[in-house]
């Protein structure tokens, strides 16, 4: 058995809005336009600070990036960059093989993060289009 005497790093909402919204090129006035009346850029600067955010408003933000709501739940860098070396790392081949039985190659793998990652990209720029476009229409009624 494993046992893992390291403290569980405590997931950061607040910092996983922040990302998401920065890899979707999304500005923080943006989004509080999205999210309403009540919600300012100094107000999204301060949410994007909380460790915890309320279920209601990750609803609201995963809804307006177009995000799971797990994403901002469940997102830990250091937890990814872990999964990605214990993938790779130098017994990766060895791992593929168990009982004879084959499973995925780590070359095979990474081929299908990377499509993942690609598709994921795409999507993104997608969404900031999409962003855009509300943008400008927004801009024209003024």
């Amino acid at each position: 058995m494993i046992h893992n005497d390291m403290p569980h790093k405590k997931i950061h909402q607040g910092r996983n809005i922040k990302r998401f919204r920065e890899m979707l090129g999304i500005k923080q006035e943006a989004l509080a336009f999205e999210l309403g009346d009540d919600w300012n850029q100094k107000k999204i600067s301060l949410l994007e600070q909380k460790e915890t955010v309320e279920a209601n408003i990750l609803a609201q933000v995963a809804k307006i990036l177009k995000v799971p709501v797990e994403a901002f739940e469940n997102f830990d860098e250091e937890q990814a960059v872990n999964i990605i070396a214990n993938t790779f790392g130098e017994n990766a081949f060895n791992n593929s093989f168990n009982y004879g039985t084959m499973h995925v190659h780590p070359i095979d793998k990474l081929i299908q993060l990377h499509e993942e990652k690609i598709a994921l990209y795409e999507r993104m720029l997608k969404e900031k289009d999409e962003m855009m476009v509300r943008l400008e229409k927004l801009l024209e009624r003024k």
